[in-house]
């Protein structure tokens, strides 16, 4: 069976994509100057343009959505709560998303507030915060202030329980040691890895590494990961690519824990939405039906707690 003819057939809940209103909502990294260091390179084609549901109706036409989980977009961190209020106005508007996972800064002295004023919001299921990362695996440091290992940033994530909202992490795959004594400290915390472990080394060493950290990280029960993020610098998003890596990730964690995502507007840099999700429905079009289900709609239901009530197609939802 043809990806195209999987994707057809499966509901899909996208559990990690973004909106953004850049007329209205501040977002350094889509504004300001110089622009940042960036894994795909040139960005500047999501500087010129809103991503808001309509947008998004666009994008995703041809693939059975009903319903979208939000992902914090690095809002400027002098309104720490302004991003979630926006989103659950956007949310009552529109219909989606259906959850969002805010931006909460782990070491800050502002936290307790923050994680306060978000667990208010029912639309929030958990927050982000990208630790500090090393750009290779050669100049990583453990404990570094900012990293996953600072005292500072694990006392922020240990208050994440008591406010019933789990973590998403977003960092290479060298600094996964880390994160697993994270979640042996505080297993309570549920732990969302984002973006696949960010495997853009596809070199044999790369990705020796790559899977070795995955799979000591697998070892965590309380731990998932997204299957999104898989775009490679200067090249289009192609299936032959990435199959390997989303099959491999369904073999390390198991089709319980994994769970698609399309990271749009940011993964439209390599590869149009319909074309990513084709790729996803290949690579695991052998598998059941039930692990396919999982994969697209039913991890991520369970996962973010989501109302059964609000799982309708996107295309059905009003204007943004």
């Amino acid at each position: 069976m043809s990806g195209a003819a999987v994707a057809a057939d499966l509901p899909v809940i996208d559990a990690h994509h973004h909106f953004w209103d850049l007329g209205r909502n501040p977002h350094p990294w889509l504004r300001d100057l110089p622009m940042i260091p960036f894994r795909y390179g040139d960005y500047s084609a999501l500087r010129g343009r809103n991503f808001l549901p309509e947008d998004y109706d666009a994008a995703a036409a041809g693939v059975p959505v009903v319903a979208t989980v939000t992902m914090e977009g690095e809002w400027d961190p002098a309104d720490p709560l302004g991003e979630a209020r926006w989103m659950t106005e956007l949310a009552a508007r529109t219909g989606r998303p259906a959850a969002h996972v805010a931006q909460a800064w782990l070491d800050r002295e502002d936290l307790g507030e923050v994680l306060r004023g978000l667990a208010r919001l029912p639309l929030v299921k958990g927050v982000r915060h990208k630790p500090r990362a090393a750009a290779s695996p050669a100049e990583a440091e453990r404990g570094a202030p900012g990293s996953m290992g600072d005292r500072r940033w694990r006392a922020g994530y240990a208050r994440l329980a008591e406010h019933g909202l789990h973590f998403e992490l977003q960092t290479p795959w060298w600094h996964l040691e880390e994160a697993l004594d994270l979640v042996a400290a505080y297993p309570e915390t549920k732990l969302v890895l984002n973006h696949t472990g960010l495997p853009s080394d596809r070199s044999p060493v790369g990705l020796a590494g790559w899977r070795a950290a995955m799979q000591r990280l697998a070892a965590a029960p309380q731990v998932s990961v997204k299957i999104s993020g898989l775009g490679l610098r200067g090249q289009p998003w192609r299936a032959e690519d990435n199959a390997g890596i989303i099959r491999e990730t369904i073999e390390i964690f198991g089709w319980q824990r994994c769970l698609f995502a399309s990271n749009f507007p940011v993964d439209g840099l390599c590869g149009d939405f319909r074309t990513i999700y084709a790729g996803f429905a290949t690579a695991v079009a052998h598998l059941p039906w039930a692990q396919l289900a999982a994969l697209f709609h039913d991890n991520a239901v369970r996962l973010y707690r989501l109302d059964r009530a609000c799982l309708v197609p996107a295309q059905a939802a009003g204007p943004g």
